[in-house]
């Protein structure tokens, strides 16, 4: 797995999209991340096709169900030899458990299994929601924070966390445990459907392991020079 990717999310609804969108950046090994509108529609034929081309997968479909069906499911995604799958940590220890023997059971001998992470809440959840929608009496804060515990005492690898909580779950979970951050955009890209969001550089101030960035890049005019310029931000450097 590279070290501290920029993750692009390939959020398009056919893998002919996706090869479109990949053929500018030629044989540059990219760290990518297929959501459900991608893998719903094409299956296991895109992972399959992005392995082949040496890119590293995030398969980012949030299991979340009870425990043995969680654990069976993660066992079949194993098999297509992904780096990083994750789960809801709503499911519970037990489910979060589960998916983790699942994930072992299915990787095949001599291979590494991929990172499973948990999502501890939405970044397009907002304090009003947890507490009118969800009812969450606790802060958005103590409740990631809650959760973010209760993922490592699972034995998962880390959490998708929002950036500005990175430095909390830090302090909770150790340097070691994993902070893959969604909702990165520039400062003046729009912030569509998401609430907690950071650029770049906020997210490598921070110190997030990884970051996940979407529309920012697939919707720029010169997707291969927004990677770029968004990567040279993410390790630090300011042009």
């Amino acid at each position: 797995m590279q070290k501290r990717p920029l993750i692009i999310a390939l959020d398009f609804n056919s893998l002919q999209e996706v090869k479109a969108f990949l053929q500018p950046f030629g044989s540059t090994s990219l760290f990518v991340k297929v959501g459900m509108e991608l893998f719903y529609k094409e299956g296991p034929e895109v992972i399959h096709y992005l392995k082949s081309q040496g890119h590293n997968v995030f398969l980012d479909l949030k299991l979340h169900d009870i425990p043995n069906t969680v654990m069976q499911g993660m066992k079949s995604l194993a098999s297509l030899g992904v780096d990083l799958v994750n789960v809801h940590v709503a499911g519970g220890r037990r489910m979060m458990e589960a998916a983790l023997e699942g994930l072992e059971a299915g990787t095949s001998l001599g291979s590494e299994r991929a990172k499973l992470i948990a999502v501890t809440q939405l970044t397009s959840t907002s304090e009003e929601m947890l507490l009118q929608e969800l009812l969450i009496p606790q802060s958005l804060e103590e409740t990631v924070k809650s959760y973010a515990n209760l993922t490592k005492r699972a034995g998962l690898d880390g959490v998708v966390c929002s950036v500005w909580e990175v430095p909390m779950i830090r302090e909770v979970c150790g340097e070691q445990f994993l902070t893959i951050t969604p909702g990165i955009r520039n400062q003046e890209d729009a912030a569509n459907d998401q609430t907690r969001i950071a650029t770049p550089l906020q997210a490598n101030q921070v110190g997030s392991s990884m970051i996940v960035v979407g529309r920012s890049i697939t919707k720029a005019l010169n997707p291969v020079e927004k990677y770029e310029s968004m990567k040279l931000q993410w390790e630090g450097i300011t042009i």
